[in-house]
């Protein structure tokens, strides 16, 4: 390859690739992630556990949750966007973004950003509650201080997101009014680090060789490592699911069969269906998981279903 056709390609990766058709709007929306907004489905995980999820309270409290925790979500997108728009340009594959592609402004993308990131949680505070609102700031605020400098940090950044999880599966409870049980916790928590750790392991391997890491911390952290914490995470929380499974709280059995204890059986074969993805490396978006591969997302049926029916005592 000549000189000139090496600076022509440099120069063509460099500059801002040509804004998508569609306007501000658009852009904006795409910065927003839409496709992350399955995440926040966990505002219901409290309410479902504690058979409160069918009333109309309930629904319009939780649709109230959802759109705040999108809300707060899109905000951290759009800074995070505007904050890396210059590193974004020279990526081939995120200089398409939006912000980076110039067509959604700088200025523009900290502006919205910066709206949504005070308004979602006032209006929860007005709407929800003062524990809504505290748990929608706290999440802003960790996922800001991820963007700027701990997602630099080893281990903190596997915990910041983790937690991140973890919040929108305690925001539902939260809304109700419903009491966090322990184990609802230590499941919630250590499965969300098992899912984040394996994404990490799959993209460290993918990468394993290559210059570029998507990552600065896939340089880093080793394979090995990586495989120790989903390892570590997805047996804790298989031990927290099973001892709620079998702890029986003084409640007499009326259920046609013993559902939680059964629910187990479907809860470790997905642990361990996951696991292979996990372990060949090609565990990477946990929706994307679930629906490429038939036999887990039947598993998952089954284990709703199941714990359905042990939560509503039939």
């Amino acid at each position: 390859m000549t000189e000139t056709a090496v600076l022509r390609q440099r120069t063509h990766h460099e500059r801002p690739a040509p804004p998508r058709k569609g306007g501000l709007l658009a852009g904006l929306l795409r910065t927003a992630r839409p496709k992350q907004w399955v995440k926040n489905v966990l505002v219901v995980a409290a309410p479902a556990a504690a058979g409160e999820l069918f009333s109309r309270h309930a629904l319009s409290r939780l649709a109230l949750v959802f759109c705040f925790f999108t809300a707060c979500a899109a905000a951290v997108y759009l800074v995070n966007d505007a904050r890396d728009a210059e590193a974004d340009r020279a990526h081939p594959v995120k200089r398409h973004r939006p912000v980076a592609a110039g067509q959604v402004p700088v200025p523009v993308a900290y502006a919205v950003g910066g709206c949504l990131g005070v308004l979602a949680p006032a209006a929860a505070a007005w709407l929800c509650g003062p524990a809504v609102a505290a748990l929608l700031t706290a999440y802003l605020a960790m996922q800001l201080a991820y963007c700027i400098s701990l997602k630099h940090v080893l281990v903190v950044d596997l915990v910041v997101v983790t937690t991140g999880f973890l919040m929108r599966a305690m925001i539902g409870g939260l809304a109700l009014g419903i009491p966090l049980s322990r184990w609802f916790l230590i499941t919630t928590g250590f499965g969300a680090l098992f899912m984040v750790s394996a994404k990490r392991y799959s993209e460290a391997v993918q990468m394993a060789g290559k210059a570029g890491a998507t990552r600065a911390l896939l340089t880093e952290y080793t394979t090995g490592y990586l495989r120790f914490v989903w390892q570590l995470a997805a047996g804790v929380a298989v031990l927290g699911y099973c001892l709620w499974a079998m702890e029986e709280g003084g409640v007499p059995h009326t259920s046609v069969l013993p559902w939680r204890q059964l629910s187990m059986v479907a809860f470790i074969l997905a642990i361990l269906r996951y696991a292979v993805f996990a372990d060949r490396g090609t565990a990477g978006e946990p929706e994307d998981v679930v629906l490429r591969d038939r036999a887990l997302a039947l598993i998952g049926v089954a284990w709703v279903a199941m714990y359905g029916l042990a939560v509503a005592n039939w």
